[in-house]
C-alpha cells in the first residue's frame, strides 16, 4: 500500500465590510456585511495526471465542501503552500460550517514553511520562489477585479480563475519534488510499504547508499543517502549499531 499524497490549493472570496478609511483600519465586526468564504479549489494525487477543480458557481457551496472533504478523508498527506495557518483552517470553517465531522487525520507538508525555514528567498510567495527555481509562474490576472467578477457570477472571470487555480496545484507538485530532499519529517514511505526493505523515506526508493553515521548524546546509527533523482534526502536506521535485529527508518535526518 503506497502512501496518498494529495496536492490542494484554495480560492477565497475576501470580506466584504463598511470602512471611513483606505489605511490602518481597525475593523470592527459590526462593520462587517459578509465574511470570506471558499471560492473554489483545486487538487490532484501526486504522480496521477488527473487535476481535479470544483467551484461554489460550478457545483454549489455544499458539494464543493462535500468533494474536498471526501479527498481529505482518503489522503495520507496533504501539500500545500501556507495551508497550515491559511488553507486548511478555512477549510474546517466551511465543514463545520455545513455541519460535516472533521475528515481523517492527515499528515501536511506546508512548502511555505521548507521555503521559510531552509531558504532566504528574496521572496516566499510560491510565484517567486517556482519562477527562482525555473520551474515556471502563476496564471497572470488582474488583481481583485478577477475575485470580484467570480463573486458576481461572470463567466470569463470563471474561466480565469479555474485556470489559475490549476496552475497553482501544477506549481505547488514541481516545487514539492524540488523541495523534496529538503522537507524534514516527511511522512515515511516505509510505513506504509508492505514490502520490509529499507527504503528512503521521502521518496520511497531503494536506491540509497551507506554514508557514515549518525550520532546522538548516547547512540551511534547508520546513516544513508538516497541516490534516486531528485531526492537525495539523508536519512538513518532506528536501530543503534550496537543493537541486534532489521534496520527500518525514522525518517529523513
Amino acid at each position: 500500500m503506497a502512501i496518498k499524497i494529495l496536492l490542494l490549493d484554495i480560492e477565497t472570496a475576501p470580506n466584504k465590510a463598511y470602512v471611513w478609511g483606505l489605511f490602518d483600519q481597525n475593523i470592527a465586526i459590526n462593520q462587517i456585511e459578509t465574511a470570506g468564504y471558499v471560492l473554489c479549489w483545486s487538487a490532484k494525487w501526486l504522480d496521477q495526471k488527473d487535476l481535479i477543480f470544483s467551484s461554489a458557481h460550478h457545483d454549489g457551496e455544499k458539494r464543493m465542501l462535500f468533494k474536498i472533504r471526501k479527498l481529505l478523508d482518503e489522503a495520507d498527506a496533504v501539500v500545500h503552500y501556507n495551508g497550515k495557518k491559511f488553507d486548511i483552517p478555512t477549510l474546517n470553517k466551511e465543514f463545520i460550517l455545513q455541519g460535516f465531522p472533521p475528515p481523517s487525520p492527515f499528515h501536511q507538508i506546508d512548502l511555505y514553511r521548507v521555503a521559510r525555514s531552509n531558504f532566504k528567498f528574496a521572496s516566499n510567495r510560491l510565484d517567486y520562489v517556482a519562477k527562482s527555481l525555473g520551474l515556471g509562474n502563476k496564471v497572470a490576472h488582474k488583481g481583485m477585479e478577477l475575485w470580484k467578477g467570480c463573486m458576481d457570477g461572470d463567466a470569463e472571470s470563471w474561466k480565469v480563475m479555474e485556470a489559475y487555480n490549476r496552475q497553482d496545484v501544477v506549481l505547488l507538485e514541481r516545487v514539492y519534488y524540488k523541495m523534496l530532499p529538503w522537507i524534514k519529517n516527511h511522512p515515511n514511505h516505509g510505513l506504509y510499504d508492505k514490502d520490509p526493505t529499507l527504503v528512503c523515506p521521502n521518496c520511497g526508493s531503494k536506491h540509497y547508499q551507506k554514508r557514515g553515521y549518525s550520532y546522538t548524546k548516547s547512540q551511534k546509527y547508520v546513516r544513508f543517502q538516497c541516490q534516486a533523482d531528485g531526492c537525495h534526502a539523508w536519512f538513518r536506521s532506528n536501530l543503534a549499531e550496537n543493537k541486534r535485529g532489521s534496520s527500518k527508518l525514522i525518517g529523513a535526518a
